[in-house]
C-alpha cells in the first residue's frame, strides 16, 4: 500500500494511524501526536479500566458468595477471567504496539500480543459454547440436569477450554497468523493459519452454539404449550429460562462483535483489493470491546449481580462474613 503524502522524503500516514509516521520504510511515533491520537488512547485506556473492573466484580461475586457456586456460574466465572485478562494483557499490549506497526514488523512482541489475543478470544467463545451446552441440559433435560452437569464436570470442561485455547493461540501465532495483507505471495502456512485457525477457534463453536440455542428455543416453546407445572415448577422454569435468555444475549453480542473481524481475517489474504489497515484495527478493537460488555448485561438482567456489586463496592463484605447471604 503506497502512502498518500510525502514530506521531505518522509511518509506521513495519518490516514493509517494518527500516532505513526513512516520514515525510510520504518515506523516511528510522531513527536507531536494529534488530538485524535490522544483522544483515542484516552478512550481505550478507559475501556481497559472498565473491562478489568467490571469483570473483576463478576469474579469476586461468584467466588465470595456461596449461593453463586453453581455449575453455570463457574462457567460464567471462567468467561469473566478471560475477559478480564483481555483488559489486563491485550488492551495495553495493543495500545503500546498497535496493529498497524505489527503489520510491518512482526517481531517477538507482536507474536506475544497476537498469542494472548487469539488464546483469550478462543477461550471466550469456548466458554460460551460450554455455557450453551449447560443451558441445553437445564432446559431440555431438567430431570437429569443436576446429575449430569456437576461441578466436577464443569471443572473438567474449564480445563479443556483453557488447554485448547492455549494450543490454538500458540499454534496460530507460530504458524504465521497475519492480520495484515500479503504483499507478494502468501505462504501456505499463513493462508492455512488465517483460514483454519478462525474456523476452529470461532466458526465451528459459533455454529454449535447457534444450533443448541435454536433447539433450546423449540423445546421451550413446546414446554410452554404442553406441560402443566406446579407453582414451584413454574418458578424454577422461569428462572432457568431467564438465565438462558440472558446468556443467549451474551452470546449474540459476542457474535456481533467478533463476526466482522473473523470474516475479514479469513478473506483478506486472498483478496485482490485487501481492506485498509484502519479497518482491520477498528474491527480488532470491536472484538476486544466485547470483553467489557458482559458485566453490563449481567447488571441489567441479574438481580443477584446488582446485589453482589452493591455489597462489594460499598465495602460491606469486609465488615463481616456475608458469604451465605441470599442474593435472590
Amino acid at each position: 500500500m503506497e502512502p498518500d503524502t510525502t514530506v521531505n522524503g518522509s511518509y506521513t500516514l495519518y490516514d493509517i494511524h494518527p500516532c505513526f509516521e513512516l520514515d525510510n520504510t520504518t515506523y516511528s511515533i510522531t513527536s507531536q501526536p494529534s488530538i485524535i491520537c490522544v483522544l483515542v488512547y484516552m478512550f481505550l485506556s478507559l475501556l481497559s479500566v472498565a473491562t478489568i473492573c467490571g469483570n473483576l466484580l463478576v469474579i469476586i461475586s461468584i467466588i465470595y458468595f456461596k449461593q453463586l457456586h453453581t455449575p453455570t456460574n463457574y462457567l460464567i466465572l471462567s468467561l469473566a477471567v478471560a475477559d478480564m485478562l483481555v483488559g489486563v494483557l491485550v488492551f495495553p499490549l495493543s495500545m503500546i504496539y498497535t496493529i498497524n506497526s505489527c503489520l510491518y514488523h512482526e517481531d517477538v512482541f507482536c507474536k506475544v500480543r497476537d498469542c494472548f489475543d487469539v488464546a483469550l478470544s478462543t477461550s471466550s467463545i469456548l466458554n460460551l459454547c460450554c455455557i450453551s451446552i449447560d443451558r441445553y441440559y437445564a432446559i431440555c433435560h431438567p430431570l437429569t440436569y443436576k446429575s449430569t452437569v456437576t461441578v466436577n464436570v464443569v471443572r473438567i470442561m474449564i480445563l479443556v477450554i483453557w488447554s485448547i485455547a492455549a494450543l490454538i493461540g500458540i499454534g496460530i501465532t507460530v504458524g504465521g497468523f497475519s492480520q495484515g495483507t500479503c504483499e507478494e505471495m502468501c505462504s501456505v502456512d499463513v493462508v492455512l493459519s488465517n483460514i483454519m485457525g478462525p474456523i476452529l477457534a470461532f466458526y465451528f463453536p459459533a455454529i454449535i452454539m447457534l444450533c443448541i440455542y435454536v433447539k433450546i428455543f423449540l423445546v421451550a416453546q413446546k414446554q410452554a404449550i404442553s406441560i402443566q407445572r406446579t407453582k414451584s415448577g413454574v418458578t424454577a422454569s422461569k428462572m432457568e429460562k431467564k438465565a438462558t435468555k440472558t446468556l443467549a444475549i451474551v452470546m449474540g453480542i459476542f457474535l456481533l462483535c467478533m463476526t466482522p473481524y473473523f470474516i475479514c481475517v479469513v478473506f483478506q489474504p486472498l483478496a485482490s483489493d485487501p481492506p485498509s489497515f484502519s479497518l482491520i484495527e477498528a474491527l480488532n478493537w470491536l472484538t476486544l470491546s466485547n470483553s467489557m460488555l458482559n458485566p453490563f448485561i449481567y447488571a441489567f438482567f441479574y438481580s443477584w449481580f446488582r446485589s453482589a456489586c452493591s455489597m462489594i463496592i460499598s465495602g460491606k463484605i469486609f465488615q463481616g462474613d456475608f458469604t451465605n447471604t441470599r442474593l435472590f
